[in-house]
């Protein structure tokens, strides 16, 4: 009895360092950290895993990145910013939901132009630091977007294709 004694009020090395001297604070902070993490990763950072050579120079294939849910809370999309978009893939057996990663290049209401010599907004070519490929398309008519699409395309013009996206279908912005 009296060793179990000794031994609580002086618990060996490696136990204290894993504790600490307050086991019912450090209990105390571990939920608290894992409550947070839960916060955060439900509803605020989506991790995501770089599928793919669509965002290829800026993205690589296996990377992982977070999409930010709260950035366009208070404010709308901007041009070049690189977005998480919710797609569903219905020719899947069970219906199953994908997060693809684009740039935004089009704004609600503008025109857009694709041809092998790039992105014509309104009928101003857009200048493109990003990309290092030129677009291998010929290209189409003129699209107009409605008043809550947008129109996103991989920084890979090779081999990424380009869509216009609902707003709502925008999950948040890449962190990094």
């Amino acid at each position: 009895m009296e060793s179990s004694r000794e031994w609580a009020e002086n618990p060996p090395w490696w136990l204290r360092v894993i504790i600490g001297r307050r086991p019912k604070r450090t209990l105390l902070r571990v939920a608290a950290l894992i409550v947070v993490s839960l916060v955060v990763f439900k509803f605020v950072l989506v991790p995501i895993r770089v599928t793919g050579n669509s965002m290829d120079p800026t993205y690589r294939n296996g990377g992982v990145n977070f999409v930010n849910r709260l950035s366009y809370v208070w404010s709308k999309p901007k041009r070049g910013d690189v977005v998480g978009i919710e797609m569903s893939l219905t020719n899947e057996p069970v219906f199953a939901r994908v997060l693809l990663l684009k740039r935004i290049v089009g704004l609600p209401g503008e025109r857009i132009a694709i041809s092998r010599e790039g992105i014509k907004i309104n009928g101003q070519r857009l200048a493109e630091p990003y990309t290092q490929s030129r677009i291998p398309w010929r290209g189409g008519p003129e699209v107009q977007l409605k008043e809550d699409e947008y129109f996103v395309i991989g920084d890979n013009r090779q081999i990424s294709d380009l869509r216009s996206v609902e707003e709502r279908k925008i999950v948040g912005k890449v962190l990094f």
